[in-house]
């Protein structure tokens, strides 16, 4: 059975690969309010994760999961980039392996919140109580 490693796409990442083959492999999560990209990987790169990142494993739906944020911040990167999920991209990112490797031990230490634009609840923290 073929693993794969699920990217969730934000406003950002979805404008990145708009336009590409790449869009065409978008699913959808939880009906449609959440998009993924399920991002196959072969034996030699999975071997590679889960011997690289300890903490990684693969869950009942196939998914290799418990990856560090930077694996996927740099996958996502390196899809968009070669505009395709296939090898050329996956090499990428193993060649990428001692930056991951250090990203991942700052995220054991700190791990920042994601940046995003939260001023529409803020707005409405201000009148919390809405007429009806």
């Amino acid at each position: 059975m073929a693993h794969f490693v699920a990217i969730l796409l934000d406003d950002k990442r979805l404008n990145a690969i708009k336009g590409t083959e790449v869009e065409e492999k978008i699913v959808d999560l939880f009906g449609g309010e959440l998009k993924a990209l399920n991002i196959e990987m072969p034996e030699e790169a999975e071997k590679w994760i889960m011997e690289a990142f300890t903490s990684s494993r693969i869950d009942t739906r196939g998914a290799i999961t418990d990856v560090p944020v930077a694996f996927n911040r740099i996958l996502f990167e390196e899809v968009a980039k070669h505009k395709s999920m296939g090898k050329e991209a996956l090499d990428a990112v193993i060649s990428r392996a001692d930056e991951i490797k250090e990203a991942a031990a700052k995220e054991a230490e700190y791990l920042p919140p994601p940046d995003i634009d939260i001023s529409d609840v803020e707005e409405l923290q201000k009148s919390p109580y809405q007429k009806p």
